[in-house]
């Protein structure tokens, strides 16, 4: 494991520790060790005040640090996301394009058909028209056989 990403993961730990309601106990009780032990006379309250500050500013410095950390670890990761929100919108455009390319190929296809339907109808039409010709040819000529044998039986 790289050393950047372990800093990075102590940083994460620490700053998640820290925002912890646990964080918030030991402190507390470490100042009220801190006051109790000046209070009983163990350590004089300024030498307690002094070290107490000294320890607090360097960790408020230290955390700051890793606070600061945290947030540039977290800007990377949302920079790559919208990046990658970038490239999923690109994507998207690049479907929608294909699929409006599909959609006008339907299109041209139902239009190719309703053609082809049309001149089926137009076939079937035109035949319907010469069977009825034929039809009435036929029995034009029915009618004019009929009449020539009543002329040659006159």
């Amino acid at each position: 494991m790289p050393r950047r990403n372990r800093i990075q993961k102590a940083a994460l730990a620490i700053t998640h520790w820290i925002g912890s309601p646990v964080s918030i106990v030991i402190h507390t009780l470490l100042f009220l060790i801190c006051f109790a032990a000046a209070w009983n006379g163990y350590i004089a309250l300024n030498q307690m005040l002094l070290i107490l500050t000294t320890i607090v500013s360097l960790e408020a410095i230290y955390l700051s640090i890793f606070i600061q950390m945290t947030i540039n670890y977290t800007t990377e990761a949302v920079e790559e996301v919208a990046e990658d929100v970038g490239e999923i919108q690109e994507d998207i455009g690049e479907i929608q394009e294909d699929v409006d390319e599909l959609q006008e190929d339907v299109e041209d296809i139902s239009e190719d058909v309703e053609e082809m339907s049309e001149e089926d109808n137009a076939g079937e039409a035109q035949e319907a028209e010469q069977k009825k010709t034929l039809t009435d040819i036929q029995n034009d000529l029915r009618k004019l056989m009929q009449d020539i044998e009543k002329l040659q039986q006159k």
